[in-house]
């Protein structure tokens, strides 16, 4: 008789949670999950899969635009409804939150639909039906949490990303405070849907972490598409007015009236009330759990992968991560995931994709760098004559030759990336770069034709 009810209990049901229990089973182990909402987690339900659907919709409109340079011609102005967007969009998040659960039923993944609390380093309790599970192995997958911070007051008239796909009507004024990537992407994707979007930042530029290149030039492609952007400002209150809108009254400058006031200030390590300090569970400043390289915190049986750390805050990362921890305790495969290089995109449009580090990133890790970059108007808008400019960027360790970065700003820039962060993985050259043939025309060409350095 063991002493274990399971071999391994995880508590969230998301990427990286559903990840490693399905592994985990996968290896013999008898494995529970526990969800106390939806299953899919945050990127499924409220995060980047939405999101890049209501991206899409929104791009519609330019291209409706473009279609008239060539030859094409409308029987009538298109006509956007936002009640058949959101409601195709919340069908879709169903049909892939039901795969999930269909691939934990698949694998033999007990699952219960609660909340689950840790009462000890093997103990855990269901809230709702109070029972007691002793679990050989722990997993914490519970991901973030939309944060107001700092504290707004009056910040519960506004809404998070959380709710923001879900509203009953489209606004016709949206008030955006933050200038983070979250923040951005609803702010493009909104203003393309015809509403007046003003962004709301306190610092003195946007996307703080990203090359400053691609910052500044999406700022002001930001504002070229009709954003308003109020930056160096905080919020010092949001008040609800007669009509049933917002004012939000600023630091410095006039108050901003919105129908919708969304807060995208960041998210926070979702592990309030898990019982982890009770557990001895070590958390840092911000509540993220404190792991190795190997996902374990500071009580051996348990461990934690995805935004609950704090670590790098991406979907496949959270995958990657709870799928090596299922092999490494369960299977045969011992291995971590390496953090060093990680391709990421921002689904603003123009959309943002990076790997490797920034220009300043490099300069301060100490390496002496020669920088190469393009910029041009892509092939399509020489036809639809719209004012729109790719911007590509490679950062090259001057000594090794070694591409230390690469950053595109423009059309499918995501999709780009993914190719060119195979390449910076594997430690390419810039001279790889330039042996490689161009494929012509198309704009990722331009990253294997620069030849001449950035003087200074």
């Amino acid at each position: 008789m063991t002493d274990f009810d399971v071999d391994l209990f995880v508590i969230g049901a998301g990427s990286g949670g559903t990840r490693a229990a399905r592994i985990a089973a996968g290896h013999g182990a008898r494995v529970m999950i526990a969800e106390e909402d939806r299953i899919g987690g945050t990127c499924v339900i409220r995060g980047c899969v939405p999101k890049k659907l209501f991206v899409y919709a929104s791009r519609f409109a330019e291209d409706f635009e473009d279609a008239a340079g060539f030859g094409w011609t409308l029987p009538q102005a298109p006509v956007f409804d936002w009640a058949t967007l959101r409601d195709a969009v919340a069908n879709e998040v169903t049909r892939l939150s039901g795969l999930y659960r269909k691939g934990l039923e698949g694998a033999k993944v007990a699952i219960r639909e609660e909340r689950a609390v840790v009462e000890g380093p093997h103990q855990l309790r269901l809230t709702k039906s109070g029972e007691v599970i002793r679990a050989r192995h722990i997993l914490v997958a519970t991901g973030g949490w939309p944060s107001f911070d700092p504290p707004i007051p009056g910040g519960e008239l506004g809404i998070s990303s959380n709710e923001v796909f879900n509203l009953p009507a489209l606004p016709k004024r949206l008030l955006v405070v933050g200038g983070g990537y979250i923040a951005l992407e609803f702010a493009s994707l909104f203003a393309r849907l015809g509403v007046a979007v003003t962004v709301l930042h306190r610092g003195d530029n946007i996307l703080r972490g990203f090359d400053e290149d691609i910052r500044t030039r999406l700022r002001d492609a930001l504002v070229h598409a009709g954003i308003t952007l109020r930056l160096g400002c905080t919020i010092d209150r949001i008040e609800e007015l007669a009509d049933g809108s917002r004012r939000a009254h600023c630091a410095k400058g006039e108050p901003i009236d919105a129908d919708v006031v969304l807060v995208a200030t960041g998210r926070r390590p979702n592990t309030r009330r898990l019982g982890l300090e009770q557990a001895g569970v070590a958390q840092g400043p911000l509540g993220e759990i404190k792991v190795d390289v190997a996902s374990a915190s500071s009580v051996p049986s348990i461990h934690a992968v995805g935004d609950v750390t704090n670590r790098v805050n991406l979907t496949p990362v959270a995958i990657r991560e709870g799928h090596a921890f299922a092999d490494s305790t369960f299977g045969s495969r011992n291995w971590t995931v390496d953090h060093a290089t990680i391709a990421s995109a921002v689904f603003t449009t123009p959309e943002i994709g990076t790997v490797g580090l920034s220009e300043a990133q490099a300069v301060a890790a100490g390496h002496e760098i020669t920088v190469f970059e393009s910029g041009f108007r892509p092939m399509k808008a020489t036809i639809s004559g719209r004012q729109e400019r790719i911007y590509m960027k490679l950062v090259v360790d001057a000594q090794s030759d070694k591409v230390l970065g690469v950053h595109i700003l423009g059309h499918d820039a995501g999709e780009i990336v993914q190719a060119v962060a195979i390449a910076v993985t594997m430690g390419a050259t810039k001279a790889d770069f330039d042996r490689t043939v161009a494929l012509h025309p198309s704009a990722a060409e331009e990253l294997v034709t620069m030849r001449t350095p950035r003087a200074g």
